[in-house]
């Protein structure tokens, strides 16, 4: 038993000596026993719930998206969008910048996910592709896939795949579980890389050209997206 379980298990029985005190207590001042029970039960699992809530661990909140700049603004605006297509393109792009970040965080978690990214180029990728949809906003629509599935879909993944992999007591099931884990994350690299190759068709004649193309981005602009202005 760990010792989260076995905090859990005392503030139970705590609970439930609760519920008893305040039964015979309020039995003492002659209430009677229905009452008392209800009251007892309400105290002694109040308390308890308000202890489960507070182990709970809290949400990282999402980075507030900043007040766009007139710059930027005028550069939106140039691209033909408008207010409202504005908003939207901005808060879709602040969610994929969490992503790109979350997915980040797992890969260094894991040496198999470290692997699998460094085989694909995938960190270099989702960041350039990242900057170059931020520079083409009016090419939105042509990345929805990777917005809206394969980006989050790869951050679930390797989310949960970090999530198995920290168990200290591992079963054949659940390396088996990983192991068909790190093939779908594996796909999903390599889809990722299909979505960069045909958002940059016009400057890439190959699958190989890509690793290169996006390593001289990264090198040159740098790999840190937190700061990007949106």
């Amino acid at each position: 038993m760990n010792k989260k379980t076995s905090n859990n298990l005392v503030m139970l029985l705590l609970a439930l000596f609760t519920v008893v005190f305040v039964v015979f207590l309020l039995e003492a001042f002659n209430v009677n026993r229905t009452p008392s029970i209800i009251i007892g039960i309400f105290v002694g699992f109040g308390l308890y719930s308000k202890y489960m809530r507070e182990q709970k661990p809290e949400k990282k909140n999402k980075k507030n998206l900043q007040p766009v700049s007139k710059e930027r603004e005028q550069f939106y605006l140039s691209k033909g969008l408008s207010e409202e297509d504005i908003t939207f393109f901005r808060e879709t792009m602040n969610n994929a910048k969490e992503q790109i970040l979350q997915i980040e965080e797992n890969i260094n978690q894991a040496g198999k996910l470290k692997a699998i990214a460094n085989r694909n180029n995938t960190l270099n990728l989702i960041k350039v592709l990242f900057k170059d949809i931020v520079n083409e906003p009016d090419r939105l629509h042509e990345v929805d896939q990777f917005l809206y599935v394969h980006l989050p879909s790869l951050a679930e993944l390797t989310s949960k795949y970090v999530q198995i992999n920290q168990h200290q007591a591992k079963s054949k099931q659940t390396f088996d579980v990983l192991e068909k884990s790190a093939q779908t994350i594996d796909e999903m690299c390599q889809q990722i890389s299909e979505d960069y190759v045909s958002f940059r068709s016009t400057d890439i004649s190959d699958l190989a050209n890509e690793v290169e193309l996006a390593n001289r981005r990264i090198h040159r602009e740098g790999s840190n997206i937190e700061d990007d202005e949106i």
